[in-house]
């Protein structure tokens, strides 16, 4: 962490709160502030209250935070840091906590006096919730021993700042509520919100997160604190995987009001998993932090390996996938003027970093590897196996391989390839079965819609490295479908087709194919699921009919709604309950799951990376215990279990 060693004396006082504009239309245009009015937007506001907690913990005044959900759906973020200012603002004439609160751009952020690293949005956070909450109560209390309250509607201060007690510590609370007015949600999910302040306590390790949930009538209240930061961070994410070496290997640097740590550790399984941060931001897009590690772990195990004869004279490098196959890491950079870049603003952009990375890790990992001998004879060893595998999949890489986006000669026999030749109009069916497959064929638009049947074993690729995803009959044909190739070799731009939609019967067996592909997506065409590509369809439960009228259905509750909304007796209408997709005909599967004006389709999100690598794991890995223990945890949210 970055604290400058006179940052407990530092001042932050009125004069350095910056007004910049006035906050006009963030009630008008919120998506534009807060990325949606949805439940990601609903609990993208906690996040911009507690990043100002975070702030002050990163400038050394803060070392408590506790997020409250309230039985109302209201939320209350308190911590322990310096208090926002509360004198005359010297421009505005009026309460430094009021501009804070009602004048967008206006915060301690913008220059280096009260601040050396920061996250949020930069002095619109506080602002922004604020405009987009029916209410909102700050309180603070301020060094001169004294606790001041403002209380605020829909971003405008319906009271004077008031002194409402005396107090010997300093600190802010903010109690706020979202306003029904702006937001299609308003309940707010704890276990997510245990996710990603879980993250933020392990990439702040001097600080402890206290969740607390109020709603139930026993509250749950979670303390996260983890002394040992990303280590613990990476040994979080490899609890269910078999590790090569106990602890992971941590290393770290300072230089020029900059910082970098590094922490990772390998495990058995074939896959890779990086996770990047700057200033607590998780960096999905990766940027300059990650183009670093990349490049210099490469050399230094090559630099290792060859001083030490493990690669004889005459063979090859490892390249940077062979490295990194079973690696888990958390790279966290902080910085005082981070540039973000990319179509969501999670890229790095700050080249500095780059080199900061570099040198630490050409300094750093090296003499690791000296310094311990059996650990790296381990690493090595996974590394020379992971190379000799991708040695063996190359011609097999060399045949799923396309020329070009437009050519179809080397498409799989069974695909039921579109007409339309641009990928953004075109979408492409993955059915389980050869009679479903033919009824999509059927009922399909052939201008803009694929179908592509499976048949043979499905590969569970969590347990197998990239020779045998090459070589499995049965992924094969979606490879070479989709056009893009996978893992190190996956390029976007070549998609055939923007919606990737699987299609399986709605019982055990479809949703253990459902959920073998989505490994297989998630694991090698990773950017598929981040660009929102993968959607899966939900085909119909029921038929209801009476006389020549007709409905469908998906569950039973729907069944009892709908006949009762047309009052059809009991007796006087039939139920047909579809085992699978074959017993619609092509028609019927038009209707109901393949027509954009009728359908309903899900489609696939990445919520949390560090989630969606923990449930694969547990579903699809090795250990028995994990998945026992998912399983018992959830059994009674299952209903509709056809075995």
């Amino acid at each position: 962490m970055i604290v400058n060693s006179n940052n407990k004396n530092q001042s932050y006082d009125d004069s350095q709160i910056q007004v910049l504009e006035g906050l006009e239309a963030v009630r008008k245009r919120p998506g534009m502030y807060i990325g949606s009015t949805s439940a990601r937007g609903l609990h993208h506001l906690v996040y911009e209250i507690v990043a100002n907690s975070i702030d002050e913990a990163l400038a050394g005044r803060c070392d408590d935070i506790s997020i409250i959900i309230c039985k109302d759906d209201s939320i209350i973020v308190q911590d322990n840091g310096g208090g926002i200012p509360v004198g005359i603002h010297p421009k505005m004439g009026i309460p430094t906590i009021e501009v804070v609160h009602t004048i967008l751009h206006a915060g301690g952020k913008f220059g280096s006096g009260a601040y050396n690293v920061s996250g949020g949005l930069h002095g619109v956070g506080a602002s922004v919730v604020n405009a987009l909450s029916e209410f909102m109560i700050v309180e603070v209390a301020w060094k001169d021993g004294k606790v001041y309250r403002q209380r605020y509607e829909r971003g405008k201060a319906v009271t004077g700042l008031e002194m409402i007690g005396s107090t010997e510590t300093t600190g802010t609370k903010t109690h706020f509520k979202p306003d029904p007015e702006v937001f299609e949600e308003l309940v707010f999910d704890y276990d997510s919100m245990l996710m990603k302040y879980r993250e933020m306590a392990f990439l702040n390790k001097g600080v402890t997160f206290h969740l607390i949930d109020e709603r139930p009538e026993e509250k749950v209240v979670k303390n996260l604190h983890f002394e040992g930061g990303i280590t613990s961070f990476v040994e979080f994410v490899n609890k269910n995987k078999e590790v090569l070496h106990p602890k992971p290997i941590y290393i770290e640097a300072i230089k020029d009001n900059a910082e970098v740590e590094i922490a990772l550790q390998y495990n058995d399984s074939y896959l890779e998993n990086i996770y990047t941060y700057a200033n607590n931001v998780a960096t999905t897009e990766g940027g300059t932090h990650l183009t670093g590690f990349k490049t210099a772990t490469t050399k230094v195990f090559n630099d290792y390996a060859r001083k030490y004869n493990i690669i004889k004279e005459n063979d090859k490098n490892l390249l940077g996938e062979d490295i990194r196959e079973g690696m888990t890491a958390v790279i966290s950079v902080k910085l005082q003027d981070p540039q973000f870049e990319g179509q969501t603003k999670t890229k790095l952009g700050n080249s500095e970093i780059r080199s900061l990375v570099e040198n630490t890790i050409n300094e750093k990992m090296f003499y690791f590897f000296e310094e311990n001998p059996a650990i790296s004879k381990l690493i090595f060893e996974k590394c020379l196996t992971a190379s000799r595998a991708r040695e063996a999949a190359r011609k097999a890489r060399e045949l799923t391989r396309r020329k070009s986006v437009l050519e179809s000669t080397s498409l799989p026999g069974k695909l039921a390839d579109c007409q339309e030749r641009d990928p953004s109009l075109c979408e492409i069916y993955i059915v389980e079965g050869d009679s479903a497959g033919g009824s999509a064929k059927q009922g399909r638009d052939r201008k803009f819609q694929a179908i592509l049947p499976l048949w043979g074993k499905m590969l569970n690729v969590e347990k197998s490295r990239i020779d045998k995803v090459y070589d499995n009959e049965k992924l094969l044909p979606i490879i070479t479908a989709l056009g893009t190739g996978i893992g190190d070799e996956f390029e976007i731009s070549r998609l055939r087709y923007h919606k990737v939609i699987i299609m399986a019967d709605a019982d055990v067996d479809g949703s253990h194919i459902r959920t073998l592909l989505l490994t297989f997506f998630y694991r090698y065409m990773k950017n598929l699921v981040e660009g929102k590509h993968i959607y899966i369809a939900q085909p119909p439960l029921f038929r209801v009919y009476k006389g020549k009228e007709e409905f469908y259905a998906y569950t039973e509750k729907e069944v009892e709604r709908s006949t009762k909304e047309r009052s059809w007796e009991k007796k006087d209408y039939n139920i047909q309950r579809y085992k699978g997709l074959g017993e619609m005909s092509s028609q019927q599967l038009w209707e109901t799951t393949m027509n954009p004006d009728s359908r309903t389709i899900l489609q696939v999100e990445l919520e949390d990376a560090v989630a969606a690598d923990d449930i694969f794991t547990v579903l699809m890995g090795d250990k028995v215990e994990p998945r026992k223990e998912f399983i018992q945890l959830y059994a009674k949210n299952v209903t509709n279990l056809d075995i």
